[in-house]
């Protein structure tokens, strides 16, 4: 028969003593202010201006494009009678 499983020591999973450098606190780097400012910066400038210029040209070029086949196959619609 099978010898029952005996738990081994307990372990510390916290990063203080966790084998892999990556998640020790002492190896996060510092922000650089400069970086945190161009970041802030492209932020503002996707959230002011590019995504509400995309958003118009979108819907402006769907009505166009409506309004063009429109054009070309007549409007909505049953046909007159």
């Amino acid at each position: 028969m099978s010898a029952a499983r005996q738990p081994g020591p307990a372990r510390r999973t916290d990063a203080s003593t966790s084998a892999d450098p990556h998640l020790s606190p002492e190896a996060v780097p510092a922000v650089d202010p400069g970086i945190r400012r161009r970041e802030i910066a492209m932020f503002l400038l996707l959230a002011v201006f590019i995504w509400p210029v995309l958003s118009i040209a979108v819907v402006g070029g769907y009505g166009f494009i409506v309004w063009m086949s429109q054009l070309i196959l007549g409007p909505p619609g049953p046909p007159p009678v």
